[in-house]
């Protein structure tokens, strides 16, 4: 009988914390995915998906909105300014040399400055992560990488829907197979053909559909995976796009044709990028570069990095130069002529809407068929770290930005794993107290029987001497 109890109990005990799967999380970065692209596209997967789970009307990305900075915020948490990836080209002020885009995806140091992203702390916790394609994969913080990790290679065909596919499949065997609870997905469209053809085209519209099918199929890969009762996915991009003015409809901004502006004032600049750029003064030029710029063109604005709008949280770090540029909407910045020939850019304010992204979510934890107003995408993180049952490190965001959308929004952290070591610590510790019990009455048993046989011993022996 007091076996049967110990064991109701143990088995009690040990289902206590265990008694939910471990949630596993799947966010994905469909790259420059305009929070109204849907609108003028048909797409019955992501429409399902806001069915079966939540829509945001859109999300604000950090400025400066591009691809390495804003896809280290969905990491981190943490505005440009604090995470220090501030651009998509490592730099050296020094020696004046650059890096593009891929080239920095490898370079260490760029990315490993001080905040770790969500991978790293969610496998300091006991949780495995990996990342496939995010930007940011390919480097190590402190020394640690994610369990499991693969960066494209050069000259990746971002466009092939095939290779999507694989992907994707290669992803959810991470989650069935080895059993991990966190993977980054990044896929590098509709960005490149919002570049190549601009926002409002017919090639923007077809990629779209392709992202749809991406989507549906997406879904489909986690339930033939099992993975539909656990797996929650969010999907969401680092930024949108706008159309660009072209010369002859406006007038071009050009720096070396402002009266005034000299780039043999400059020691190192960063500009045909796009509507953004730095300036780097030479010593007690900086009055000089500033004021030639400031006021020069009516979509161009100009600021010391100090004075920078705080809205934007583009100052307070090293890396930044002390002269900051960038363009209105439609505009570009050229430095010494126009070089730059996409029809469609990011990298403008944040506030504009061109450039806010998408978001919808689904899976356990979400609600279905919500609908939430926007936020900022700085608060994904905390999000996330609050689905996996981690403690997050610094970070700018807040959950209450994002709480509303789960199915159990009280904001306590769940530490499954943790749950799970103090139940099975509660059971062998009440195992072991049993065990103490059991082996004691043993003893007092034989301590009994002994006494008992002895008085019968005793009682004997008078009955054995008066039969004499």
């Amino acid at each position: 009988m007091l076996w049967s109890l110990c064991l109701l109990w143990a088995a009690g005990a040990l289902a206590a914390p265990l008694n939910r799967a471990r949630p596993k999380l799947l966010l994905i970065s469909f790259d420059g995915f305009r929070w109204d692209y849907d609108r003028d596209v048909d797409t019955p997967n992501l429409d399902q998906m806001a069915r079966d789970g939540v829509k945001a009307q859109y999300v604000t990305p950090p400025y400066i909105t591009i691809t390495s900075p804003a896809h280290f915020t969905l990491l981190t948490g943490r505005y440009v300014e604090n995470h220090g990836v501030i651009h998509n080209m490592w730099f050296n002020t020094t020696s004046g040399q650059k890096k593009p885009y891929y080239q920095t995806l490898h370079e260490e140091e760029w990315w490993d400055n001080g905040t770790l992203p969500i991978w790293i702390t969610a496998q300091r916790q006991g949780l495995k992560a990996g990342s496939l394609h995010f930007p940011g994969t390919a480097a190590r913080y402190q020394g640690e990488v994610p369990l499991k990790q693969e960066q494209e290679p050069p000259l990746h065909n971002y466009k092939n829907e095939t290779i999507w596919r694989e992907k994707t499949d290669k992803v959810m065997g991470w989650f069935r197979d080895e059993d991990l609870d966190f993977v980054s997905l990044y896929f590098g469209e509709p960005d490149s053909t919002g570049h190549l053809y601009g926002p409002d085209s017919p090639q923007r519209r077809e990629m779209v559909e392709q992202v749809d099918r991406a989507v549906g199929y997406i879904r489909q890969s986690a339930d033939r995976h099992g993975l539909t009762h656990l797996l929650n996915i969010i999907i969401t991009a680092d930024h949108g796009m706008s159309t660009v003015h072209r010369k002859g409809t406006v007038e071009e901004i050009t720096l070396s044709k402002i009266p005034g502006f000299s780039f043999k004032d400059v020691s190192f600049h960063l500009v045909d990028y796009g509507p953004s750029g730095m300036l780097l003064p030479k010593p007690g030029k900086l009055e000089t570069v500033y004021n030639a710029l400031k006021g020069a063109h009516p979509h161009l604005h100009v600021y010391k990095k100090e004075e920078m709008p705080e809205r934007l949280r583009f100052s307070k770090n090293p890396r930044i130069l002390p002269i900051v540029l960038y363009a209105d909407p439609g505009y570009l910045i050229n430095g010494y002529f126009p070089v730059q020939i996409n029809k469609g850019e990011h990298g403008f304010d944040n506030q504009e809407m061109d450039m806010k992204p998408f978001f919808r979510a689904v899976g356990p934890v979400f609600h279905k068929n919500l609908e939430v107003g926007p936020f900022e995408t700085v608060n994904i993180y905390p999000l996330m770290c609050h689905i996996l049952g981690i403690r997050p490190e610094v970070n700018d965001g807040h959950l209450n930005a994002t709480k509303h959308m789960l199915v159990s929004s009280t904001g306590k952290t769940t530490n499954y794993r943790h749950n799970a070591v103090v139940g099975l610590s509660a059971v062998a510790g009440f195992l072991l107290v049993v065990f103490v019990v059991l082996i004691a009455q043993r003893i007092f048993r034989k301590k009994d029987d002994s006494k008992m046989l002895k008085s019968s011993k005793d009682f004997s022996e008078p009955e054995k001497q008066s039969r004499l």
